[in-house]
């Protein structure tokens, strides 16, 4: 872990926000304010800021899952959680220079929050969160301190694509360096050469849905390397 003390890890705590909302979250509630109990869970628990856009939390539901849009545009809509719903949130807490980043979908079935993948019975949800899964999988059998952003950009969305989905991220990208300003980040994009191994941390965050539908799914988390190997934070 000597590499690991060196550096200023991100800000954590959103493992805990999102359990939160797991826990709170209830049909008819609007997505207003599961925004803000996302961003007043994260200042509770030491976040001073927000560091893309000033937006804690970007929170979708329903047909909204597909919209990718840039925290400079972005507005919260006051939609209510439905009985049978799916949830995206995406939280951006600061600490200091210290940066979080986090995503993860929410399946509600017959008013509770399904825990497991397995367990949904809705199949394309389901589906979707196996793809995320099976996406994060393929990133950690591929990525090498020497793979480039650009490699893991094609590889990807050739999975992407040959799976029956398709890439939602507004700019095309699969994620990003976690730096201290937010116009430092380098992404996961056609045509960025540099390699993983050159930045202290990057996320990975594939925005899908299945070819024609109306649902997305996200799921979003922080790798870095140690030693050459590949480790999630």
């Amino acid at each position: 872990m000597a590499k690991i003390h060196r550096l200023k890890l991100p800000f954590s705590p959103v493992f805990m926000t999102i359990a939160y909302i797991r826990q709170v979250i209830e049909p008819g509630m609007r997505l207003t304010q599961i925004r803000q109990l996302s961003e007043d869970k994260m200042r509770a628990l030491g976040a001073d800021s927000f560091w893309y856009w000033d937006v804690g939390a970007f929170c979708f539901a329903g047909e909204e899952t597909t919209v990718s849009v840039s925290g400079k545009q972005y507005t919260t809509s006051d939609r209510r959680i439905r009985e049978n719903d799916i949830i995206t949130i995406d939280l951006s807490p600061q600490c200091g220079q210290i940066w979080g980043d986090y995503a993860r979908t929410i399946i509600v079935e017959n008013g509770q929050v399904t825990d497991k993948i397995a367990a949904i019975k809705n199949e394309e949800w389901r589906q979707g969160l196996e793809m995320e899964e099976l996406l994060h999988d393929k990133l950690r059998r591929l990525a090498a301190p020497e793979t480039s952003f650009e490699e893991l950009y094609y590889r990807v969305n050739e999975l992407i694509d040959q799976s029956g989905f398709v890439n939602l991220d507004f700019m095309g990208n699969l994620g990003h360096s976690i730096v201290k300003k937010k116009e430092d980040r380098i992404y996961i994009e056609k045509g960025n050469t540099a390699k993983l191994s050159d930045v202290s941390f990057f996320t990975f965050e594939p925005h899908i849905c299945k070819k024609n539908s109306v649902y997305g799914f996200k799921k979003e988390n922080i790798y870095y390397f140690e030693n050459g190997a590949l480790r999630e934070l």
